[in-house]
């Protein structure tokens, strides 16, 4: 049996409307500078446990340790410009 189609609506013209991020040093909404989100935070753990899978010549199966390996790391490092700042 065909499936039933949807009628399509017209799609109004949608304006293209770009955000600026803020600089990386620029106090944000709590006042502090370099202050990252959540997610950004996640993303630059992230890539450091993938850089270091990738030094151990992308051996499987220590996901977690190189996971809390790069948190402490980046966190560590985060909570250092906090205190020079």
């Amino acid at each position: 049996m065909a499936k039933a189609r949807t009628p399509r609506a017209n799609k109004a013209k949608i304006e293209n409307k770009v955000l600026q991020m803020p600089d990386s040093g620029s106090p944000n909404n709590n006042g502090k500078a370099g202050h990252l989100s959540a997610s950004d935070l996640e993303a630059e753990i992230r890539r450091r446990a993938y850089e270091l899978y990738e030094q151990r010549g992308f051996v499987d199966g220590e996901p977690e340790r190189d996971w809390l390996e790069a948190e402490r790391e980046i966190l560590a490092r985060h909570a250092n410009r906090e205190h020079t700042a």
